[in-house]
């Protein structure tokens, strides 16, 4: 698959759209399937996942802050949170300027497990790569690049 550049009509764009959308699905429901058994042995569900996976890459965040992220309430921030806190994999502290502001951060048992699944991810992912021919693999390449040229990415 070879998106095209210059002089490409509508509907070719919304073809090689078409064909990219297919492929993040199937990436991405190869990637679930195989989280959804890993995740499962540790009592942990997506979104709760996805939140570690944020705390992963930040020092701490603030329960308005979670919400924000996730599109949650700050109420069903809490019980993502009350989960994680209870299986070890996020500790809550207070601010130091204001003991009211509870913030919350990712212990070394979350860590472990979003680096875990993140490797399984970057194996799967791989695997789908090394499976790929030239043009599909340049699609990948020129998606990539246009992203981050979007800072969406």
């Amino acid at each position: 698959m070879k998106l095209s550049t210059t002089g490409t009509s509508g509907a070719s764009l919304h073809a090689d759209a078409d064909r990219l959308a297919d492929f993040v699905l199937f990436t991405q429901r190869s990637c679930i399937l195989n989280l959804s058994a890993e995740l499962n042995k540790g009592n942990v569900s997506f979104p709760q996942f996805f939140l570690l996976a944020y705390l992963s890459s930040e020092e701490y965040l603030t329960m308005s802050d979670i919400a924000k992220k996730m599109g949650h309430s700050t109420a069903a921030a809490t019980g993502l949170v009350d989960r994680l806190e209870k299986l070890g994999y996020v500790e809550r502290v207070h601010a130091a300027e204001d003991r009211r502001k509870i913030m919350v951060r990712i212990t070394q048992k979350g860590i472990e497990l979003v680096s875990k699944m993140r490797k399984e991810i970057a194996s799967d992912l791989a695997d789908i790569l090394a499976g790929m021919d030239e043009d599909q693999a340049e699609t990948v390449e020129h998606t990539k690049r246009a992203l981050k040229s979007r800072s969406i990415a």
